[in-house]
């Protein structure tokens, strides 16, 4: 009843398939390993530290050297999610709904492997902190949000933007629960997970169509997700480096041995230029 009622409401549709693709195995992405790991080519020990304490706006990291580290996480993610479309996968695939198909389950979980870890980069919260199964609710909305990002729905860019900025005035290390479950940015949420739902079913056509060509159709699935998956990826990249968030509005710092967060204002914009700030375009970097 439920499976029957999930594949005719394109919005239960994506929430069950991202749920899904959540639960399988090597789909979270541990924020602390992560950030070590991304930005050792790039920081110092020190940076680092604090990245992973505070986030890396506030420790000061410039968003060009975050622009770097992410184009290498999008690039690794890229080439592994092209090779495994055309075979058999991540992991877990048996446990998944009989409405969820495996090849967008896995489509949907490199999706949340990349969302991860370009939210990590530009400050955002551990997003799976509990280390349970389920995904809670507030989780669930900006998850959907960034998925209507890389969709390229601009509901989703204006309430990602929302999000980030509620959370860069409040300085908060969680996400925004009541805003994005029942506030303004709830309905938002539902119409960008209703308006996925509707390209799902139209990809998993596309997919199903290449899959039937002998012999080539692996190769034709392949290069469908890598045209896909880059370009969403990079789409989603742009907008959280520009966001609120991502912008090193605050500074730590230390007076008689004491940590005071002081405002970043215009007239220290030159002397600390290290601090970086968010950049408004996306050009040609690290390939």
């Amino acid at each position: 009843m439920n499976e029957g009622k999930a594949s005719e409401n394109p919005e239960s549709r994506f929430s069950v398939a991202l749920v899904s693709a959540a639960r399988l195995p090597g789909v979270r992405i541990h924020r602390e390993a992560y950030l070590r790991r991304a930005l050792a080519r790039y920081c110092s020990e020190d940076e680092i530290r604090r990245a992973i304490e505070k986030t890396p706006a506030a420790a000061g990291i410039p968003v060009d050297v975050l622009d770097k580290a992410a184009n290498d996480s999008i690039r690794y993610e890229t080439t592994k999610v092209s090779a495994l479309s055309a075979a058999a996968g991540l992991p877990g695939f048996m446990a998944l709904p009989a409405t969820v198909p495996a090849d967008m389950a896995q489509y949907f979980g490199h999706m949340l492997r990349i969302a991860q870890k370009l939210a990590y980069l530009y400050s955002w919260p551990d997003l799976f902190s509990d280390g349970g199964d389920d995904v809670d609710d507030a989780t669930m909305g900006v998850l959907t949000l960034f998925f209507g990002v890389m969709f390229g729905t601009q509901s989703a860019n204006a309430a990602v933007g929302k999000v980030a900025g509620m959370m860069a005035e409040q300085v908060a290390k969680k996400l925004p629960q009541k805003a994005l479950t029942q506030g303004v940015i709830y309905p938002m949420v539902k119409k960008v997970a209703a308006y996925i739902g509707v390209q799902m079913t139209k990809q998993t056509f596309a997919k199903s169509v290449s899959k039937a060509i002998p012999v080539v159709g692996a190769a034709v699935s392949g290069g469908l997700t890598f045209a896909t998956y880059r370009p969403m990826a990079k789409r989603l990249k742009k907008h959280l480096s520009e966001s609120e968030l991502a912008k090193p509005t605050h500074r730590v710092v230390v007076v008689e041995a004491e940590e005071v967060h002081e405002p970043f204002v215009a007239e220290h914009a030159e002397s600390h230029a290290a601090d970086g700030t968010a950049i408004t375009e996306e050009g040609p970097r690290s390939s």
